[in-house]
């Protein structure tokens, strides 16, 4: 049985849809799941609650239906695989002009860092779909997987470095072991201008009181 973790994605067998579309839902729902099986587009793992047999996922629909969330609850029989979002140099040419000088340098200095940045939110939603998930004001989430403190402290320092004036760049840092962190908070935290990190992981959340407590 694989492994989950946060931001990854899944894509269903017909199956597992027909399940989901057999469900009581509003129309605007039926017609994206309708839309979501026809095409093969993927799910994302959401938060997961202790002892539950299923998979709990989530859908984020386009412009055309609201940009509404959907909360799923798939059986791991009716999942052909999984996978992630696209890495930031593949989301590239779909930014605003300004943005990507500034991604393309960014995806040089992770490299640079032994790291690189996986696109979720709207922008990774808009290129696995191909429909209108960004707005207007949209950020640019990125999480960026590291190995230690220090690579975490270089990756966060780089993530800061990016300036658009189009895009705001938000996003976390991921731990081995999957606690992840926001990673302007990472920032303030590690310079003392925050007094506690959220940490985040697949079952939940904590503030912990230590680095070591953080990362265990």
């Amino acid at each position: 049985m694989a492994s989950l973790h946060r931001h990854q994605i899944a894509w269903l067998s017909a199956a597992g849809w027909n399940r989901l579309r057999a469900g009581a839902w509003d129309a605007d729902a039926r017609g994206c799941l309708a839309h979501w099986a026809a095409h093969g587009l993927p799910l994302v793992i959401t938060r997961q609650r202790e002892g539950d047999d299923a998979i709990a996922m989530g859908l984020c629909a386009p412009k055309a239906w609201g940009y509404r969330r959907l909360a799923l609850r798939v059986d791991w029989r009716e999942v052909l695989y999984f996978d992630e979002f696209p890495p930031l140099a593949a989301v590239i040419p779909q930014l605003p002009a300004d943005a990507r000088a500034p991604a393309r340098q960014l995806v040089a200095t992770l490299q640079a860092c032994g790291a690189s940045a996986r696109v979720y939110g709207s922008h990774g939603w808009q290129h696995l779909t191909g429909l209108s998930h960004v707005r207007e004001g949209s950020d640019l989430d990125v999480w960026v997987s590291v190995g230690s403190t220090a690579q975490a402290d270089a990756v966060a320092a780089a993530l800061a470095d990016f300036n658009a004036p189009s895009r705001r760049l938000d996003g976390e840092l991921v731990f081995d072991g999957e606690a992840a962190v926001a990673w302007r908070e990472w920032q303030a935290w590690r310079g003392g201008r925050a007094a506690s990190l959220l940490v985040k992981r697949l079952y939940g959340a904590s503030l912990p009181r230590s680095l070591e407590d953080a990362l265990a």
